[in-house]
C-alpha cells in the first residue's frame, strides 16, 4: 500500500485511480462505498487546500468519507454503542495493514495531538451530559480520570486497538458538535480539536478507504441507502 503522493496527485486522485483499475472486480456493495467514499475525500481535499483552509467544513467532510467507508446496513447508529461499531471496524482495519501504517501514525507523526484529544474534556461525552443535566452523569470526572488511566495503560502497551476506538470516540463527539450546531463556524474555542482532528482524519481517512480497496474479499457488509433504480 502507498501512502505517500507526488506532487502532481493528491490522495483523492491516486485512490480514484486505482479503484478504476480494480473496481470491476470488487463486490458491487464495495465498489459503492468506495465511490461514495472517495467522492467525500475529494470534497474534504478542496476545503483542506491552503486559500481556503475551512477546517470546520474539512473536518466533517472526512467524517462523511469515514461514514461512507464504514457504516453498515446492519447497524442502527442511533440506537446501539457508536464505539462498539468503531471497535469491529477497527479490528478488521488493523488486522489487515500489514506494513503497520495506521500503527507508525498513533505512535509517532500524530501522537502528541492524539494524547491531547484524549486528554481533553471537551471531546468526552459524559462531561456535556453532566452540563446538560442528563441523570447519571454526576461522576464525569471519575469517568474521565478511569478513561485516561484505560488509554494511559494502552500507551504503555502499544495498543493501537484502543487508542484508535477511543480517538475516534472523542472525533465524534466533536462531529456532534458541528453536525448539530453546537459550536460556530470557524469559532475560537474549539481550534485546536478541530484543527487536529481534520489533520489525523486527513492521514487516517485514505489509508482506511485503500486498505478496503485492498482486501475485496473481506466482508464489509451492506453500506446504508443503496443505490434504487
Amino acid at each position: 500500500m502507498s501512502t505517500t503522493d507526488s506532487s502532481e496527485h493528491t490522495k483523492y486522485e491516486r485512490l480514484k485511480s486505482k479503484h478504476r483499475e480494480v473496481r470491476e472486480q470488487h463486490p458491487e456493495s464495495l465498489s459503492l462505498r468506495l465511490h461514495r467514499a472517495l467522492s467525500w475525500l475529494q470534497r474534504a481535499e478542496i476545503e483542506a487546500e491552503q486559500d481556503r483552509q475551512d477546517l470546520d467544513a474539512t473536518f466533517i467532510f472526512y467524517w462523511i468519507a469515514f461514514n461512507a467507508a464504514y457504516a453498515e446496513e446492519s447497524i442502527e447508529t442511533f440506537q446501539t454503542d457508536e464505539r462498539s461499531a468503531f471497535d469491529g471496524y477497527f479490528s478488521k482495519i488493523l488486522h489487515l495493514d500489514a506494513e503497520g501504517v495506521i500503527y507508525d501514525a498513533i505512535w509517532q507523526e500524530f501522537s502528541g495531538s492524539i494524547r491531547l484529544l484524549l486528554d481533553n474534556r471537551y471531546v468526552f461525552q459524559p462531561f456535556w451530559r453532566y452540563l446538560n443535566g442528563v441523570p447519571g452523569h454526576e461522576d464525569w470526572e471519575r469517568r474521565f480520570e478511569a478513561s485516561k488511566q484505560r488509554i494511559y495503560r494502552a500507551v504503555a502497551s502499544m495498543d493501537t486497538q484502543v487508542v484508535l476506538t477511543t480517538l475516534f470516540d472523542r472525533l465524534y463527539v466533536l462531529r456532534n458538535q458541528l453536525v448539530h450546531g453546537g459550536a460556530t463556524w470557524n469559532g475560537s474555542v474549539n481550534r485546536d480539536q478541530v484543527r487536529d482532528g481534520a489533520a489525523i482524519m486527513a492521514f487516517l481517512i485514505p489509508v482506511l478507504i485503500e486498505l478496503m480497496m485492498e482486501n475485496p474479499q473481506e466482508d464489509w457488509g451492506k453500506p446504508f441507502y443503496p443505490v434504487v433504480d
